[in-house]
C-alpha cells in the first residue's frame, strides 16, 4: 500500500471514532465522562472490554510468542478466567455497594487517606508508563510504515495521535469509550480472522484441515509440566495469570471504570463472565494465527525479521501482512487493526488518568458544581501532554531501557494487591502514615529479587509469579503496620 492510501485508511478510521464521539458526547456532564451515567449495556461493554485487555503489542507479540512457547501462553489466560471469577464475586460487589466513582476510594474508607493517595498514585504510575509504552511501540511502527516515507519527524506522529484520542474523548469520556472500544475489538478480530484466512488460503488448506495438520500440533503445546525453572511451567503462568487478572483489571482504574457504568452489580458481574469467556477464545484465535504465521514461513522460505541483530518474532505478523502480497484486505485490516489495538488501550488510560487525578488528588467532587466540568477539561488537557511527553522521552531511550521501564511498570501493581488483600482478607487498622513507606519497599524488594546473580538462584527464570510475591511483601508489611489495639 501506498503512503497516501494508508493516510486515508487512518483518516477514515478516525472520522468514525469522532462521529460516535459527536453522538455519545452530546451530555457534556462529568457524570456522563467518569460513569456513563450507569446506563451502559452489560452485552457492549463486555465485547469492547476484550479490545481494553488487548493492545497494540498483544495484536503482533501473541502471535510471535509461538516461535518460543508454543501455546504455553493459554496456561496464563486460563489463570486469568479464574482471576475474574474472584474479582465477579468479590471486587465488583465491593464496589457497587459502596459506589466510588475511583475505586481507590475503598482505600480511604478502610485504613485512610495516606493509603488511598498510595494506591491511586501507583495506578498513575503505571498506567502512565504502560500506556506510554504501548503508544510508542505502535507510534514505531506506524512511523516506519507509513509517517517516515513522507518526512514526518516522529514528535509530530506522537502528538498527532494522542490529539486525535484527545478529540474522540474530550466530551463523552467513559460514555464515548464504551462504544468505540467496541468498534475498535471488531475491527482487532477481523484483523486476525482475515489473517487466518488468507494465510489458510496460500496454503491451501481449510481451517479444520490447519487444526488437523502435522505442523499445526508441533506448534500448539498448551500445558508444559516438565521445568520449575523455565517461564513456560504451568504453574508459573497459571498461578501468575490469575494475580494478572486480579490486580491488572480488578484493581485497575482503567478496567473497572468500564464495570462501573452498567447498571447493577448483576448486570456488571454478566459483564465481566462474559468478558472472561471471549478472552479465553479470542486468545485461542490469537494463538492459532501465530501458529499459521510460522508455518507460512517455513514453508515458502521467509525470514523471521531481524532487527539490531536480534530475531524479532513479533515483527512476523506485520511482515505477512504487509510485504507478502496476501491482498490488500490482510494489508487494509492489517493497518486498522493495529490502530485499534493501540488506541483501545490508549483512549481508555486518557479517561481513566483524568477520572483517577481528578477525583483521587484534585477532590472534584468537593468543589463548586460550576467548577467541576472546567476542572476536568484541564486535567484532561493535561494528561495527554503529559503522556505526549512520556512518549517522546521513550524514543530518546535505548530499546532495552523501554523495555525495563515497561517491565517496572507491572511491579507497581502489587502494593494494590497487597493493600487490597488486606483490606479484604483481615479487619486490621494500619498506620496509615506509613503505607507509602511499605508500598515503596515492596516494589524495590521484589525488582530486587527478580534481579539476583544466577549464583543465587541458579537458572530459576521470573515470570508473572514475581505479582502474587511483591503483593505477599506489601501485605506482609502492612502486618508490621498494623495499629496494636488489633
Amino acid at each position: 500500500m501506498s503512503a497516501t492510501q494508508i493516510l486515508l485508511l487512518i483518516a477514515a478510521y478516525f472520522i468514525v471514532l469522532i462521529l460516535i464521539s459527536y453522538f455519545t458526547g452530546k451530555e457534556d456532564s462529568n457524570e456522563a465522562f467518569f460513569k456513563a451515567n450507569k446506563s451502559a449495556p452489560w452485552y457492549l461493554v463486555a465485547f469492547g472490554m476484550i479490545g481494553a485487555s488487548l493492545s497494540g503489542v498483544t495484536f503482533i507479540s501473541v502471535p510471535g510468542m509461538i516461535g518460543g512457547q508454543q501455546f504455553a501462553y493459554m496456561q496464563g489466560v486460563f489463570g486469568f478466567f479464574v482471576g475474574y471469577l474472584f474479582i465477579i464475586s468479590i471486587l465488583l460487589p465491593l464496589y457497587y455497594r459502596l459506589n466510588v466513582t475511583s475505586i481507590y476510594e475503598y482505600l480511604e474508607q478502610r485504613f485512610g487517606v495516606v493509603s488511598y493517595k498510595t494506591g491511586a498514585f501507583f495506578f498513575l504510575l503505571s498506567r502512565v508508563t504502560g500506556a506510554s509504552f504501548r503508544l510508542f511501540l505502535v507510534a514505531l511502527a506506524m512511523q516506519y510504515i507509513v509517517f517516515e516515507r513522507i518526512g514526518i519527524p516522529f514528535w509530530i506522529t506522537v502528538v498527532i495521535s494522542i490529539l486525535l484520542i484527545w478529540l474522540y474523548t474530550n466530551r463523552g469520556g467513559i460514555k464515548t469509550i464504551i462504544w468505540t472500544d467496541t468498534i475498535q475489538t471488531l475491527a482487532m478480530l477481523t484483523a486476525v480472522l482475515v489473517a487466518i484466512f488468507l494465510i489458510n488460503e496460500r496454503l491451501d488448506w481449510t481451517f479444520m484441515e490447519a487444526l488437523s495438520s502435522e505442523s499445526f500440533s508441533k506448534k500448539s503445546k498448551i500445558f508444559f509440566f516438565d521445568d520449575p525453572n523455565t517461564v513456560t511451567y504451568f504453574w508459573k503462568y497459571f498461578v501468575g495469570g490469575i494475580f494478572i487478572a486480579i490486580a491488572m483489571t480488578g484493581l485497575d482504574q482503567d478496567m473497572m471504570q468500564k464495570n462501573l457504568t452498567c447498571k447493577n452489580n448483576r448486570e456488571s458481574q454478566k459483564n465481566m463472565f462474559a468478558m472472561a469467556s471471549l478472552l479465553v477464545v479470542v486468545n485461542l484465535i490469537f494463538l492459532s494465527l501465530g501458529a499459521l504465521l510460522f508455518i507460512y514461513a517455513e514453508k515458502f522460505g521467509l525470514d523471521i525479521p531481524v532487527v539490531d541483530g536480534r530475531i524479532r518474532t513479533d515483527l512476523l505478523f506485520p511482515e505477512i501482512a504487509m510485504n507478502q502480497n496476501l491482498g490488500n484486505a490482510l494489508s487494509i485490516t492489517f493497518i486498522i487493526g493495529l490502530i485499534a489495538a493501540a488506541y483501545s488501550s490508549a483512549d481508555s488510560a486518557l479517561t481513566s488518568l483524568t477520572t483517577s487525578f481528578s477525583v483521587d488528588f484534585l477532590n472534584i467532587h468537593d468543589r463548586p458544581k460550576e467548577d467541576q466540568k472546567p476542572l476536568r477539561k484541564k486535567v484532561h488537557i493535561g494528561v495527554s501532554l503529559l503522556l505526549i511527553i512520556v512518549v517522546i522521552i521513550f524514543n530518546y531511550l535505548e530499546g532495552n531501557v523501554v523495555s525495563n521501564l515497561f517491565k517496572f511498570a507491572t511491579f507497581t501493581y502489587g502494593p494494590l494487591l497487597g493493600l487490597f488483600t488486606f483490606g479484604i482478607l483481615t479487619k486490621h487498622q494500619i498506620k496509615d502514615k506509613y503505607a507509602w513507606i511499605v508500598a515503596l519497599l515492596s516494589i524495590i524488594i521484589s525488582f530486587a529479587i527478580t534481579n539476583l546473580p544466577e549464583s543465587i538462584i541458579g537458572k530459576y527464570q521470573f515470570h508473572w509469579e514475581i505479582l502474587p510475591l511483591n503483593g505477599l511483601i506489601t501485605f506482609l508489611g502492612l502486618i508490621l503496620i498494623r495499629r496494636k489495639q488489633d
